[in-house]
């Protein structure tokens, strides 16, 4: 939407309440920590459940050639402002985040079994990986868990949006979308990533980026038989014989 006298905004709707309702909490309570890198909230109507937002410039970041400078350029720019979101909001570990995080893996096995989508033998590695994140202590902070170049523009600055799952989680999980949907072809943008973002992952934090991918393929087979989606479904099928 472009006004008058040329500034433009961008208006999004919501189909849900509950993303509707996520997302305005999550601009009016924590996109100040990404203040120049996020769109601005000027506007709402909560009956159409509509935000008004100021257009940011610049295009997708997974418009950009893959192997190109670019491309890991942006990896390196959202490691850096991930790590600002984190390092405002993080709480020292505690052991409520792995059981929250545990009990709804262990809902999503629940329906892969129900549907027929997981043999035994996978129906227990899931279960193990939901044992794993029950007796886990973990540090928290506010995360994106939608964080992947879909959701980063990039051109003359780095900007990120779509704010609808924001919430308090595993401050860890925020990472696991690029794990296991491009690091894992691609380490040296993983590499480039965590050099943005300020520090590696040390061991405990790899193990449970593994446990994250047990939610990763349950949540994609799901969902990919739920709304017919081969790519989802064959995603999530992948993430599984990898954690196999």
């Amino acid at each position: 939407m472009v006004t008058s006298d040329g500034r433009h905004f961008v208006a999004k709707q919501h189909t849900e309440q509950g993303r509707y309702a996520g997302e305005l909490h999550a601009y009016r309570t924590w996109a100040i920590h990404l203040t120049g890198h996020a769109p601005e909230l000027v506007g709402r109507d909560d009956v159409t459940r509509t935000l008004l937002l100021t257009a940011v410039a610049g295009g997708r970041a997974d418009t950009v050639a893959p192997g190109s400078p670019e491309e890991e350029l942006a990896h390196h720019e959202a490691g850096h402002i991930l790590g600002k979101l984190h390092r405002a909001t993080s709480m020292r570990q505690g052991g409520a985040v792995g059981a929250e995080l545990s009990q709804r893996l262990q809902g999503w096995i629940d329906q892969a079994v129900h549907a027929d989508l997981i043999n035994t033998a996978e129906r227990n590695l899931l279960n193990h990986h939901a044992a794993i994140l029950d007796n886990s202590l973990m540090d928290s902070a506010v995360c994106h868990l939608d964080y992947q170049p879909r959701n980063w523009l990039v051109g003359d600055g780095f900007a990120v949006c779509d704010f609808e799952h924001m919430r308090r989680d595993a401050r860890i999980r925020d990472f696991a979308r690029l794990e296991f949907r491009r690091w894992q072809a691609a380490p040296h943008l993983r590499t480039a990533f965590l050099d943005g973002y300020g520090r590696p992952l040390n061991g405990p934090e790899r193990r449970l980026l593994e446990s994250f991918g047990a939610i990763e393929a349950a949540t994609a087979l799901v969902k990919g038989h739920r709304e017919n989606d081969l790519t989802l479904s064959a995603h999530g099928r992948t993430v599984l014989s990898r954690l196999t």
